[in-house]
């Protein structure tokens, strides 16, 4: 996208805070989310001298044939990598030379891939790097952006070119072309997995989002082995396409459920794996109160990216969406997709059991308002500043 319609993103002033700290700063997130267009931005506005390379463009991958002496050559710059993933041998040599330069804001590298996947290969970064998240673009972001309502953004989802399209139609295309691209192209950069059968689990994992994954089943109808089951899901954690939440543990006198639950991390690109096009149509769909969650848990992750949320259920049936700590404190969530939201006695119980520092029913507008002690109503656009007040870039 060109400048002119550039959003500022949420972690702005993160980013160049690790710039000026850290030899080596690492913005990832998933394809398309806008990592590029956000370094491209900062680096025109902060950093005019610095070098900015792209690893799927065929001219800069020639320029780094030799890749010591090209990158010892711009020596008093900053050093833009982009698509790291694809030679995850260069990051030995930025170890040297983060070295031997021994200033901060000597490289900054993007990537598709996890933080994790990454440190496979990373290990020797290991004190000279700051991680950073980020996503596709938030509510937050977004709201009063042009004509933007909710409705729209939860049917295109956060991605730029999906949620920023000039049409629905022109939406719903480039979110099936980007799932053929990411299951044709970008999982070949991931040996031992088959594109046929990673879309019929992400189709799957669609249907059964916010559900306890049940590897078992899975395997039994894609015809793969549970533990297949198992990597092909830690793959798409791993690039941003589904969000892994473990459940809550720290009542042990109860019997909680175990399994973890599964949601797309995308609402629009979930849409899509179902087959919805409207709102209309994921508002008629089964799955629209998971979807409404996977919204939920999307902005929280987008905020406070190194934030561990879990979930809460019992065999008795008591259960909470999302429950986390942060600074001591712990939080419960329970997103309802509506407007005038009441709350089951599983609920209640849930609440009681975790016994949290507040607890908040997350709706898609609408007032804010207490509806029990301790329990209280809160929008998605009011979420972030009642949860964590002031903590506008994930402090």
């Amino acid at each position: 996208m060109a400048e002119t319609n550039y959003l500022s993103r949420i972690h702005e002033e993160d980013i160049l805070d690790a710039l000026r700290f850290f030899p080596v700063t690492a913005l990832i997130g998933p394809r398309q989310c806008g990592k590029s267009t956000l370094a491209r931005h900062l680096l025109a506005r902060h950093f005019p001298d610095s070098v900015y390379l792209d690893l799927e463009r065929p001219s800069d991958l020639r320029k780094i044939e030799n890749a010591e002496w090209y990158l010892a050559s711009q020596r008093n710059k900053l050093i833009c990598i982009d698509e790291i993933q694809r030679m995850p041998e260069l990051f030995p040599l930025l170890r040297s030379i983060a070295d031997e330069w021994n200033r901060p804001g000597s490289f900054l590298i993007l990537g598709s891939a996890s933080r994790d996947l990454l440190q496979q290969s990373s290990e020797s970064l290991a004190g000279r790097i700051r991680y950073l998240r980020l996503s596709p673009l938030l509510w937050s972001e977004v709201a009063g952006e042009g004509e933007m309502k909710m409705e729209r953004f939860l049917a295109r989802g956060g991605f730029p070119r999906s949620v920023l399209a000039p049409s629905e139609k022109m939406s719903v295309h480039w979110r099936e072309s980007f799932i053929t691209t990411f299951l044709e192209r970008d999982l070949r950069e991931w040996s031992g997995f088959s594109a046929p059968t990673m879309q019929r689990l992400w189709r799957m994992l669609a249907h059964l989002s916010g559900q306890t994954a049940n590897y078992s089943a899975l395997s039994a109808s894609l015809g793969v082995s549970a533990n297949s089951v198992r990597n092909y899901i830690d793959l798409l954690a791993a690039t941003f396409m589904v969000e892994i939440v473990p459940p809550w543990f720290s009542n042990l006198g109860k019997r909680l459920v175990k399994a973890p639950r599964v949601y797309v991390a995308d609402t629009g690109v979930a849409a899509t794996l179902l087959g919805l096009a409207a709102f209309d149509d994921m508002l008629a769909h089964p799955s629209f109160g998971a979807l409404w969650e996977g919204a939920v848990l999307a902005h929280l992750k987008g905020h406070f990216p190194d934030l561990e949320v879990s979930y809460y259920r019992t065999a008795n049936g008591a259960e909470a969406d999302f429950v986390f700590r942060h600074k001591s404190k712990v939080f419960a969530l329970e997103c309802k997709a509506s407007l005038s939201p009441t709350l089951s006695k599983g609920n209640f119980h849930a609440f009681a059991d975790i016994a949290p520092e507040r607890a908040y029913v997350v709706t898609p507008g609408g007032e804010r308002w207490q509806m029990a002690e301790n329990i209280e109503v809160v929008p998605l656009d009011q979420l972030i500043e009642i949860l964590l007040p002031g903590a506008a870039h994930g402090e």
